[in-house]
């Protein structure tokens, strides 16, 4: 750099062209347009060129910038005006209650565990409601149960798996059908 463009840009040229990486990244990972990316990384250097004044502390420049970026991107955005006002939504009153189809999701959910449930056999049952649902203690669904605390456990360990296989669709499989047969 020559003397008279040193004099004239400053040790701040150097810095914002730094950023160009950085900038491109953060742009592209917001729009996933290559050439969108590279002309809001365009307008950000040109804007952060022009503005150069404002900044005072050339240890804040990358925030900086990127708070150019983004006023940038949010320009971008309202001349699209493919978003919502977020002004108007202040607006709006937020209800707290459930919407139609979480209540959907969540009826069919319960009633998904329920049947799971009822699938197990007696004591898998037996041992997954009294302490997953009415949180009773080993010890006490031994007693109530009079079964040991380590039939309690594996009962209990073999249900939650049981149950982990029926309500994963990822895992369900066609039913293979196991002929038993009496040995006495």
């Amino acid at each position: 750099m020559t003397m008279i463009s040193r004099l004239l840009f400053g040790p701040f040229r150097p810095g914002i062209e730094a950023q160009r990486p950085l900038l491109y990244r953060i742009a592209y990972a917001w729009c996933h347009d290559p050439a969108l990316a590279d002309d809001l990384v365009q307008e950000t250097l040109s804007k952060a060129w022009a503005r150069r004044a404002q900044l005072r502390d050339e240890a804040v420049l990358k925030g900086w910038m990127v708070s150019i970026l983004n006023h940038c991107w949010l320009d971008y955005l309202r001349s699209r005006r493919d978003f919502d006002n977020v002004d108007d939504w202040q607006d709006e009153l937020v209800s707290n209650a459930d919407s139609p189809e979480a209540c959907c999701n969540r009826e069919e959910v319960v009633a998904c565990v329920r049947a799971a449930v009822a699938r197990l056999p007696l004591g898998q049952r037996q041992v997954l409601t009294l302490v997953d649902l009415e949180e009773f203690g080993y010890a006490e669904v031994a007693g109530i149960l009079d079964i040991p605390v380590g039939t309690v456990m594996s009962r209990l360990s073999r249900a939650r798996a049981s149950l982990k296989n029926l309500l994963d669709p990822a895992t369900q499989q066609p039913a293979v059908r196991t002929l038993l047969r009496s040995v006495k």
